[in-house]
């Protein structure tokens, strides 16, 4: 048993499919399929159910799938703290960022990182806090840069660094756009369309509104913010959105409430080795607070 091994039979589980796993690590199914068989030989069972195109691990692949990625964990652990002996900056860096903060916070720290360090490979995913988050708990990535949960794991380590300024906002021709003061209960006489259940961005909403005893009245959810500002602007519902979000197609509402922030930042696991690359990189986003 190897790590090239052992990386096979993880991929080929997470993505549930060999030629999956073999676009992903750069290899020819044949080849991915070998190592498998080859694993299925030392450990003298059968690790996956081939039905059609789709693989699927049996209870032997499901009792060695965690005991094999903390395998791998372990290895790209070690390898890093004696390539962080060294004190050269390089190698890969894996990042995870939210959509929001791709666009509106990092692209000024992408620019100065890759400008000052040529020789790091920057692999960055873009998708949903959400997912980020997850990535870092299960090890896939070593930092990422999202709105903080604010029910942190204990396994997670944040380092806040921007506060989001959110505000409710309406169209300009909706009924509340011409009230002085507005209240949670005029809010919740309106439709109101916001991130899906789960997200962090919900969690503030829900939590504002349940303090209020009030339930949310949400007609459309959808994870992407720019998405929101768009189905607002043309009358569907109210929303709260970050103030950098907010133009001329919105009217910003005076809501009788304390201010509303949600706070961005980086995130990572605890019990993971950083490389220098991510040691550099978290000095220069450093706290910013605006």
């Amino acid at each position: 048993m190897d790590t090239h091994t052992l990386t096979a039979f993880v991929s080929a589980a997470d993505s549930g499919s060999f030629s999956l796993a073999a676009e992903k690590l750069f290899l020819t199914q044949p080849a991915i399929s070998k190592r498998i068989s080859n694993l299925e030989q030392q450990m003298g069972c059968r690790l996956f159910d081939r039905i059609g195109r789709k693989v699927f691990l049996t209870d032997a692949g499901q009792a060695l799938l965690p005991k094999a990625k903390h395998i791998l964990l372990e290895m790209e652990d070690t390898r890093r703290m004696l390539m962080n002996l060294s004190g050269n900056i390089g190698g890969r860096l894996s990042l995870a960022a939210s959509h929001h903060v791709s666009l509106h916070r990092l692209p000024d720290a992408l620019r100065t990182f890759s400008n000052q360090h040529p020789e790091v490979e920057l692999d960055l995913q873009f998708t949903e806090s959400e997912v980020a988050y997850d990535s870092i708990l299960h090890g896939d990535r070593e930092l990422a840069i999202i709105t903080l949960s604010p029910h942190p794991h204990p396994q997670i380590e944040a380092k806040p660094i921007w506060q989001d300024r959110m505000r409710f906002v309406v169209a300009n021709d909706h009924p509340l756009a011409a009230q002085k003061q507005v209240s949670f209960k005029d809010l919740n006489r309106f439709n109101a369309i916001l991130p899906d259940e789960k997200t962090f961005t919900r969690e503030i909403a829900e939590q504002y509104f349940g303090e209020q005893g009030l339930s949310l009245n949400v007609i459309m959810s959808t994870n992407y913010l720019d998405t929101i500002r768009m189905m607002v602007s043309i009358g569907l519902g109210w929303s709260l959105l970050p103030q950098t979000l907010i133009d001329e197609s919105l009217t910003e509402l005076n809501v009788s409430a304390p201010p509303i922030t949600r706070p961005l930042g980086l995130i990572f696991h605890r019990e993971r080795t950083l490389s220098n690359a991510a040691q550099v990189f978290i000095e220069l986003l450093g706290p910013d607070n605006t």
